[in-house]
């Protein structure tokens, strides 16, 4: 006899979530086009199941469809969505409000353009909790900072008052993670929910997930394109490519043995940290002298923290040397002042990358950002080639800004979505009035074939290129003025793996081919392993560990880095 529950009416043993034969078609200007075409998972109750593919392979797609928010120019053009067996394909969208939220709950991948910039985070989530009824007015202060803890933001009585431009991009993450965990719901999409944060707190709002999964019997469906998180995180996993689900399966067992050629090509191309430097040849001293020159740094601060990449024996070797770098600002509202970096002191050889790892809110980016003289430093020196940054006049300022290029994190918010390609890049060599104007139109056709994009693509616009040709068109224009230091801000925390692999690939090929420097940011280890040649550790503002990176992933000294590595979601796991 079949067991029903009293709840839905449903055989308790059947799936929370059913996806059959799903199809969806946008609408567009040159006719309809179909999106996902004949998808099929099924999820099952207390589960998490994980859709990987690359941008474009109709993941979020599926996703929304199983919510009720595609485009307006989308639509279901067949198949069914059964939700405790109702067909959420065929409600109104008056039934599809009472569900959201309550029943199935949301957390969007892009912090930025889900939360009100005008109104407090306190009261976004409070928000959630008061429509649908989890939170009165007496006790709904209570519950934000319940829900906001849940999240992994620390003081979130203080956090709750302020707005998201006071927040970095990690803390907006969880925020909007709190404000999809606050009804407690059934069934929990994430959209690439972890994307913006550091392995650490990653791995804590992961927690939290899988706690409220085992408690509550919540679902979870994992929109990711980060294997080793797939691995690690999800009971099944689904494949898909171009709108259809190539492979589908329990998650280690498709993971372990791939059967689709797709598949294939989506592990060989996940980041490990277990791979070796990916630019061959980039750095030849042997893992023991490049030990011996870590050992030299800790040497340099009485060998209990790292302060300095390992020096340079020959003058003129180091680019960059930056020493006792400080920034202090001053907390609102409170007379203690907070250093968003604390004598920060580093070096990055000429011809190498230095990679800075690092949590949210670590200073990693606050000291890139002194670097390109975005931001004034309250204290500590730094120096390009020789040239004290701190006292350059106009001249040297101007002449600075060329040798030093960024790239920024975002390839969609760092590109003027009103210019061509061919605008977007030529503007650095008109602005410092490089050449003629047909040898600035033959640069950006160099600077296009440099990143392998086609010479087509140069009257097109920012929004008709996938995210992968974006940041190729930023390291493009990075490239325009032939600098000597790029610093690379998160460069590829906003790409799937396919295309992160061509960009760190990209990216070694341009350093060996052009003899560039990079200062590398990022908050993912095994792309650290991937593109470094030493790595420094940041934790509170202060540099805690600075080595050769053979030897941060060997012999990691400091507690924090050990805690980040054993952070890393599918480190244990043999998926590369």
């Amino acid at each position: 006899m079949i067991d029903i529950t009293p709840v839905d009416g449903v055989p308790s043993d059947a799936p929370l979530l059913e996806v059959k034969d799903l199809a969806v078609t946008f609408s567009t200007s040159y006719g309809d086009v179909v999106a996902v075409e004949n998808a099929s998972f099924a999820l099952r109750r207390g589960k998490t199941l994980a859709i990987v593919g690359e941008s474009g392979s109709g993941k979020s797609t599926t996703a929304m469809s199983c919510i009720g928010l595609l485009p307006s120019n989308g639509r279901i053009t067949g198949g069914s969505i059964l939700f405790e067996g109702q067909d959420l394909a065929t409600l109104s969208e008056a039934k599809m409000r009472d569900i959201r939220g309550r029943a199935i709950g949301l957390v969007p991948q892009d912090p930025m353009s889900n939360l009100n910039p005008v109104s407090k985070i306190g009261t976004q989530v409070a928000e959630t909790l008061l429509v649908h009824g989890m939170a009165t007015r007496k006790n709904v202060k209570e519950r934000v900072i319940e829900v906001l803890t849940a999240a992994g933001l620390p003081d979130a009585g203080e956090r709750a008052k302020q707005y998201p431009h006071e927040f970095s991009g990690g803390m907006r993450q969880r925020a909007l993670i709190a404000i999809g965990m606050a009804c407690q719901p059934r069934l929990l999409i994430a959209d690439e929910p972890t994307s913006a944060l550091d392995v650490t707190v990653q791995r804590t709002i992961l927690d939290q997930i899988d706690q409220m999964t085992e408690q509550l019997g919540t679902s979870v469906l994992l929109i990711t394109h980060d294997l080793g998180l797939a691995a690690e995180r999800a009971s099944d996993l689904v494949v898909m490519h171009r709108g259809r689900v190539v492979e589908a399966g329990p998650a280690q067992q498709l993971l372990n043995d791939p059967q689709h050629p797709y598949t294939q090509s989506l592990v060989r191309a996940a980041p490990s940290v277990a791979a070796v430097r990916l630019r061959p040849g980039a750095y030849t001293a042997d893992a023991g002298k490049r030990a011996e020159a870590a050992e030299a740094a800790f040497a340099e601060h009485q060998g209990e923290t790292a302060s300095a990449v390992p020096a340079a024996s020959e003058a003129g070797k180091n680019i960059v040397e930056i020493r006792d770098l400080t920034k202090v600002y001053k907390r609102r509202g409170s007379s203690e002042d907070f250093y968003a970096a604390k004598n920060v002191t580093l070096d990055v050889p000429r011809g190498q990358t230095v990679a800075i790892v690092g949590e949210s809110g670590s200073g990693k980016t606050t000291t890139a950002r002194m670097l390109l003289k975005l931001i004034e430093p309250t204290s500590g020196t730094m120096t390009f080639d020789g040239m004290d940054v701190g006292t350059l006049d106009k001249a040297q300022l101007a002449d600075f800004r060329q040798r030093v290029q960024p790239v920024f994190q975002d390839p969609y918010s760092s590109l003027n979505p009103m210019f061509t390609i061919e605008r977007i890049i030529e503007e650095p060599l008109n602005a410092y009035k490089r050449g003629s104007k047909s040898q600035r139109r033959a640069r950006v056709r160099e600077l296009m074939d440099q990143v392998s994009l086609p010479h087509t693509a140069l009257r097109r616009y920012p929004s008709e290129l996938s995210g992968g040709q974006r940041q190729r068109v930023a390291i493009a224009r990075a490239l325009a003025l032939k600098p000597e230091l790029i610093i690379c801000d998160e460069p590829v925390s906003a790409l799937d793996v396919l295309v992160q692999a061509q960009i760190l690939k990209l990216l070694g090929d341009l350093q060996s081919e052009l003899g560039l420097s990079y200062l590398f940011i990022s908050h993912d280890l095994a792309v650290v392993r991937l593109i470094s040649d030493y790595v420094c550790v940041m934790k509170d503002g202060e540099l805690v560990e600075a080595a050769s990176s053979e030897e941060v992933f060997q012999n990691p000294r400091h507690p924090y880095t050990r805690k980040l590595l054993a952070s890393i979601p599918g480190n244990e796991l043999n998926i590369a």
